[in-house]
């Protein structure tokens, strides 16, 4: 099996704007807030500005999980729906990032996106 390619970072507030379309392969992170282990399904969540922002991820593709609640997280899947799960990610490559700093972590995306930007203006 291949892995898909990491594409792009969305932060969960950016998810549930809609600004990454159903099926994209994406990467996502925030921390790891519940884990359903019925169910298959992890809760990650963000902070931007004063909100939490949560984003569904589901596990069933990488069971079992070793998930340590209130640890940092990047997913690598491809966001979907479920029928009764709602909208959220099908998790491919969860890693958990525990002792990196969110903030420094968030800016590393924004810095990675200027760079894709300056790359793909320049050709």
């Amino acid at each position: 099996m291949m892995l898909p390619e990491p594409e792009i970072c969305y932060f969960p507030w950016e998810v549930s704007a809609g600004r990454a379309p159903d099926g994209d392969t994406l990467r996502t992170l925030g921390r790891l807030c519940s884990y359903d282990t019925t169910r298959s399904r992890v809760t990650l969540v963000a902070r931007h500005r004063s909100h939490q922002h949560p984003i569904l991820v589901w596990t069933k593709l990488v069971e079992p999980l070793q998930a340590q609640v209130g640890s940092l997280y990047t997913v690598l899947g491809e966001l979907g729906h479920q029928k009764a799960g709602g909208r959220g990610v099908k998790a491919r490559v969860p890693a958990c990032v525990g002792g990196t700093s969110l903030p420094w972590l968030e800016q590393a995306v924004r810095e990675e996106r200027l760079y894709q930007r300056k790359g793909a203006s320049s050709q």
